[in-house]
């Protein structure tokens, strides 16, 4: 269940040895009330190969945001029609995306935030899929490409955006 409603590659510029290549590395990023009352609000997948998931919770407790969150997360939210979802349906879409990524391919989830994989693994409700791998990525993203990624794309604290960022700074 590949949304092509987000596949990305013609969103966001991938290095040319990269586009349409067999990689699999799958880059997530999370959304969160708050650093105490820690509520998923949105979710985030992008492939190397441009493949992405992306959903957001329209049933999370907005009293629990920061005012961080208020002022700069929520106002991003809603920018995808059809995204926005209650927690179980965000599980069973997250579910269905996972098991149509091959697993022979040697999938594997990189995160660069241990909340964004503790969130991830609350929503997936169990475990990931056969032939999937995790690895921490921190410190490995070119910051620079990063950087130049947001200057030209904007969206920075949106799970989304992030997402596609992490993916295009460690393409490099």
């Amino acid at each position: 269940m590949t949304d092509s409603g987000f596949h990305g590659a013609l969103l966001w510029p991938l290095p040319g040895e990269l586009e349409g290549g067999l990689t699999s590395r799958y880059f997530i990023d999370t959304e969160f009330t708050d650093f105490r009352v820690c509520q998923l609000i949105s979710l985030a997948i992008v492939g190397e190969n441009g493949d992405e998931f992306y959903g957001e919770r329209t049933d999370f407790d907005p009293a629990s945001c920061s005012d961080f969150v208020r002022a700069v997360v929520l106002p991003q939210l809603g920018q995808f029609e059809g995204r926005a979802m209650r927690f179980e349906q965000l599980r069973a879409a997250l579910s269905a995306w996972l098991v149509s990524v091959p697993g022979d391919a040697a999938p594997v989830l990189c995160y660069d935030y241990e909340t964004d994989l503790n969130l991830f693994r609350f929503l997936l409700g169990g475990p990931l899929p056969r032939g999937w791998r995790i690895e921490n990525i921190a410190g490995r993203r070119d910051r620079e490409r990063r950087a130049a990624y947001f200057a030209r794309h904007g969206g920075e604290h949106h799970a989304l955006h992030d997402a596609r960022a992490n993916a295009y700074a460690c393409a490099g």
